[in-house]
């Protein structure tokens, strides 16, 4: 009989659980269809040639790459919070500024920029092309190359 009663109440247990974990599910499938919704069509992504170099110093920069990529090379001013570790972080960021994430090439970061958009961060940019696409253009000097190669 005991053994009944705890099955039983195992199987309400799991029951209530799987509910509630579905009614979260529904949340979050809520929020994300209401970002498909209004996002712009480039999805909050950046290209590195449309920043002007002065603009950098007015721009919260994360690193989302691991430690050790940080610590090899990295953009000069930028903090380093793992794509993974940035919805922890969501409180440390500015909200009255912009805030511009990027990985190596741009996909780790996209994944990471899309979770805090959801979580309400509205300012924030992926740096479309990552580290690597920054660097093949230029870096800080990216828009004013693009600007004077577009004048040519």
């Amino acid at each position: 009989m005991k053994l009944n009663v705890l099955r039983a109440a195992g199987v309400l247990l799991m029951c209530a659980f799987i509910s509630a974990a579905h009614a979260a599910d529904d949340g979050v499938v809520d929020a994300m269809e209401e970002y498909m919704m209004f996002v712009d069509y480039s999805g909050s992504t950046i290209r590195p040639e449309q920043i002007p170099a002065a603009d950098w110093k007015n721009i919260y920069v994360i690193d989302a790459r691991d430690a050790d990529q940080y610590a090899s090379e990295h953009i000069p001013g930028a903090v380093n919070i793992e794509w993974r570790q940035v919805l922890d972080h969501r409180d440390e960021l500015p909200r009255d500024r912009s805030v511009l994430i990027y990985c190596n090439s741009g996909t780790l970061s996209a994944q990471a920029g899309f979770a805090l958009r959801l979580a309400g961060h509205e300012n924030v940019r992926i740096l479309q092309g990552g580290l690597d696409e920054w660097k093949r253009l230029g870096g800080f000097e990216a828009y004013e190359r693009a600007v004077a190669e577009e004048a040519r």
